[in-house]
């Protein structure tokens, strides 16, 4: 893994070739003109992790460089700073490496350091260790805790530690509304809250218009993580259900639909293949059964996938959807997707959200309609 290297004064150039690169890559399927959503060059990323690295007396963060040519080496990168966390994140590393330098009980059998911030500066801080943790490292801990104003978890082998709760609070501005989302530790989240906040407010565009008078159609979500999308759409339709099959996010999940009011929204704990299966009729159960889904009409499918994208049997899944909302962290397997899925629906949106720059990743949102 090549680190990143920040230079703001080349952010326009390498988002351009992010930007030449996508459209080449979709050419064939003649897309309209790609949105393109920038991120602030730097500081970017409200998680990270890096391991600990001893060296006699000393610590520090380090992440590795692997040699292309050779995979098994690896280069030990020590970071005192790391440009493309959040200033939070920036603030606390000198921070809490001083205060392990310093303490023999918080440092000992230090192995990684996990961060999870938000952009009003609320910071959890996760320290893992090889070996079991007691009751002088709680005392230690919480004293830390108290001292930087941060929520610590210790982890070490069979033990987890919440010292104060397991899981921050952010607020992302979306077309005027303040949304609430619980983030917990260890779980996936959107890293970028800049360009989360404008991927939202663009699939909320996206699918506008669907509570106008003689449609009241739904939205059926697939990989819907702690509710991300699903908050934010929301208002754009009668009902919405979503499936994760990820327990800790379907609790978190849940959690978000309270705490912003969302009474229209359900979530169900189902993988996306076995959904697909109930809506066939295939599958039964009670998970099913509690989904009711001879109550839904469906006019919008978004998803969301991992990297590997979607199999054949679910884009032929996809395609019996009038509208699709498909959101992309790989532009390879999207083409694979779209190869299949243009068959059925054209593209009438296309963006780029610069998710991580001065990587080579492409974040991409893209709308389908029917033929």
């Amino acid at each position: 893994m090549a680190i990143p290297v920040v230079e703001p004064e080349r952010y326009a150039e390498q988002l351009a070739a992010k930007r030449d690169y996508l459209e080449s890559t979709f050419a064939a399927f003649k897309p309209p003109t790609l949105e393109v959503f920038e991120s602030p060059p730097g500081y970017y990323r409200q998680r990270c992790e890096f391991r600990i690295w001893h060296a006699e007396n000393d610590l520090f963060y380090a992440m590795f460089e692997v040699d292309p040519e050779n995979p098994k080496n690896k280069r030990v990168i020590r970071l005192d700073q790391y440009a493309v966390a959040s200033e939070r994140i920036n603030q606390l590393m000198p921070q809490l490496r001083e205060a392990c330098l310093k303490s023999d009980e918080l440092r000992r059998k230090l192995f990684q350091v996990e961060f999870l911030t938000t952009l009003s500066g609320e910071a959890l801080v996760t320290l893992i260790y090889h070996r079991p943790l007691g009751e002088e490292w709680e005392r230690e801990a919480r004293a830390l805790e108290a001292e930087l104003g941060i929520m610590i978890i210790g982890r070490s082998r069979k033990q987890r530690i919440v010292l104060t709760r397991d899981h921050v609070w952010e607020r992302l501005e979306v077309d005027g509304h303040t949304l609430h989302y619980q983030q917990v530790e260890n779980s996936f989240t959107q890293p970028n809250a800049h360009i989360c906040q404008k991927m939202l407010s663009w699939a909320r565009e996206v699918t506008a218009g669907q509570q106008e008078e003689g449609l009241q159609k739904d939205l059926v979500e697939l990989y819907c993580g702690n509710g991300n999308f699903t908050i934010a759409l929301a208002n754009n339709f009668r009902r919405v259900l979503a499936t994760e099959i990820s327990r800790t996010s379907v609790a978190s999940a849940n959690v978000n639909l309270e705490a912003n009011g969302v009474t229209n929204a359900q979530i169900g704990r189902m993988s996306a293949e076995e959904f697909s299966l109930a809506l066939k009729g295939e599958k039964a159960g009670r998970r099913v059964a509690e989904m009711a889904l001879e109550g839904y009409d469906f006019s919008t499918v978004l998803v969301d996938p991992p990297r590997a994208g979607l199999d054949e049997q679910s884009c032929e899944q996809l395609s019996e959807y009038a509208q699709i909302v498909y959101i992309s962290c790989n532009p390879a397997t999207l083409a694979e997707n779209m190869a299949i899925l243009t068959n059925t629906h054209r593209i009438e949106r296309f963006a780029l959200f610069d998710q991580f720059p001065f990587t080579d990743h492409c974040e991409c949102g893209v709308l389908l309609k029917r033929r």
